[in-house]
């Protein structure tokens, strides 16, 4: 028997888990968060539940799994902007990737909702989004003046940018979708930066 290579276990290993966190948001979007057992998504993506196991750790796990991906997506993206560009406009830049993320206006909404109308998704979104300072913040720090606070400095960016993002996620989702994510990032932004 010959075992595939390993980029291609990998990719498919990524398309599953994929698929199967679709089929999950879909499901708590209908029925709820709470409601949703993980033997639902099971039946509704054709695995057992073991094969779910295989590739989450529970089902908030589940929920949440597209949140690691966009942060190495953001990441990625802020490591490919010009070295002199200053860091909130590289931030704004990587955050326009969440933009080209598959998925329709509608299902981001269902998702969003979803997102902040759980506690426990509340506070594991919170915990995904302090990975992302971690991933951000190397890549902020030499946009920095030299100084020994440039790494406080940096997380503290990092940090903002991300709060800005979720407040900007929040009102999106209170305006029932009605308006530009990235301008109301940037209302956000402006209201942090503006001199007093």
């Amino acid at each position: 028997m010959t075992q595939k290579p390993a980029p291609i276990r990998e990719q498919t290993r990524s398309v599953v888990r994929s698929l199967l966190a679709r089929t999950a948001i879909e499901l708590f979007a209908a029925k709820g968060f709470d409601n949703t057992t993980l033997d639902e998504v099971a039946a509704a993506a054709g695995v057992s539940r073991r094969t779910l196991f295989n590739y989450f750790r529970n089902k908030e796990d589940l929920a949440l799994s597209g949140l690691d991906e966009q942060g190495e997506l953001i990441a990625a993206r802020l490591a490919e902007r010009p070295a002199d560009e200053d860091p909130w406009t590289a931030l704004r830049t990587a955050f326009q990737v969440l933009g080209e993320i598959d998925m329709t206006a509608e299902r981001r909404l269902e998702f969003i909702t979803l997102l902040f109308g759980n506690d426990s998704l509340r506070a594991g979104h919170t915990e995904k989004q302090a990975r992302w300072q971690d991933l951000f913040a190397p890549h902020i720090e030499p946009r920095l003046p030299d100084s020994d606070h440039r790494t406080l400095q940096a997380r503290a960016i990092a940090a903002t940018a991300i709060v800005c993002m979720q407040a900007a996620n929040e009102e999106w989702v209170r305006l029932g979708g009605q308006a530009d994510m990235f301008d109301l990032y940037d209302t956000a932004v402006q209201a942090i930066r503006r001199p007093s």
